[in-house]
């Protein structure tokens, strides 16, 4: 064997130790990785506000359009609610519960009760004084109404 060959197995089992190297941290690499992150962080959060936003247009899209469709159902009902209180307003049929139900006779002319009613008079100048104690009631100044009674 040659001495060339012995130095080269020689350089071959010789336990190489790389450990002990250190290697430098390039700042300029940091930072631009650093900047990287940031970047790709700031865009994730855009991402995720952006989603949020519009989860939270949908939702409130369908809560408008259930409340829409609850208003409707709504005012159908106030609409049947209004035609039957009209219903039951209704002056024949509260005459055919009067006369058919509580057996109620409609009132002669004699059975009428009249209520007068006194319509005020101006209010006189304050240097005028009148008393009332014993005067009777104009009949110009009273309105009278016949209402009817039902009786039984």
């Amino acid at each position: 064997m040659s001495r060339h060959q012995q130095d080269f197995e020689r350089d071959i089992k010789r336990d190489i130790r790389n450990s002990p190297i250190v290697r430098e941290v390039d700042p300029a690499r940091l930072r631009e990785i650093w900047r990287w992150v940031g970047i790709g962080g700031f865009l994730v959060m855009v991402v995720l506000f952006s989603g949020w936003q519009y989860q939270e247009l949908r939702r409130h899209g369908y809560r408008i359009g259930n409340v829409q469709a609850e208003r409707a159902k709504e005012l159908e009902i106030n609409r049947h609610l209004r035609l039957e209180i009209e219903t039951l307003k209704s002056p024949k049929r509260i005459e055919r519960i009067a006369t058919e139900e509580l057996e109620m006779v409609a009132p002669s002319s004699e059975d009428a009760i009249v209520l007068k009613r006194v319509v005020p008079s101006e209010t006189p100048p304050p240097g005028i004084v009148a008393e009332q104690r014993g005067e009777a009631l104009d009949d110009s100044k009273v309105q009278t109404a016949a209402v009817p009674a039902f009786r039984r």
